[in-house]
């Protein structure tokens, strides 16, 4: 599968799923400079280093790129979602905890991002190298670019 297109500013209203994921107890918020290093070792222990490398370079934007979802039970990290991180006017990486998933949580991370990006002047959004095509084209009614397979992850380096 290719890459895939998605209208920003046609996007499913994000308050109401920022307000759900706060009931379940998870809030999402842009991380702040401090927690950097927290939050790119976390994506590194559980999604792997290029997951890592490519949440760290949202760190060297203005506005930081990227956006967490925190347990306020337990102040932990428990998943995260990224843009401008591998090139500008992309959505993603993004992933949640395994103990985490099915309660919303990708969805309100999903929305944050994309809503961010159309505030900061985009008006599409690329999502490289989709996982859940589906639930993509569900979500946010994304449509596939044709021919855009492997896109700018041609010889990306896999390996040390």
């Amino acid at each position: 599968m290719g890459d895939m297109l998605v209208k920003l500013y046609e996007l499913p209203e994000l308050n109401s799923t920022l307000e759900e994921a706060r009931k379940n107890g998870i809030v999402i918020k842009r991380p702040i400079g401090p927690e950097k290093y927290f939050v790119v070792e976390w994506v590194r222990s559980k999604f792997g280093n290029h997951w890592a490398s490519e949440t760290d370079m949202t760190f060297s934007n203005k506005p930081i790129s990227s956006f967490i979802a925190i347990d306020e039970k337990t102040n932990k990290i428990v998943g995260f979602a990224c843009y401008d991180a591998t090139v500008r006017g992309f959505f993603g990486p993004t992933g949640v905890d395994e103990e985490y998933r099915g309660k919303g949580i990708g969805k309100a991370l999903l929305l944050a991002c994309l809503h961010d990006m159309f505030n900061v002047g985009y008006a599409y959004a690329i999502i490289g190298d989709p996982g859940p095509i589906e639930y993509y084209k569900k979500t946010v009614n994304a449509i596939e670019i044709e021919g855009s397979y492997p896109g700018i992850y041609k010889n990306m380096v896999r390996e040390i």
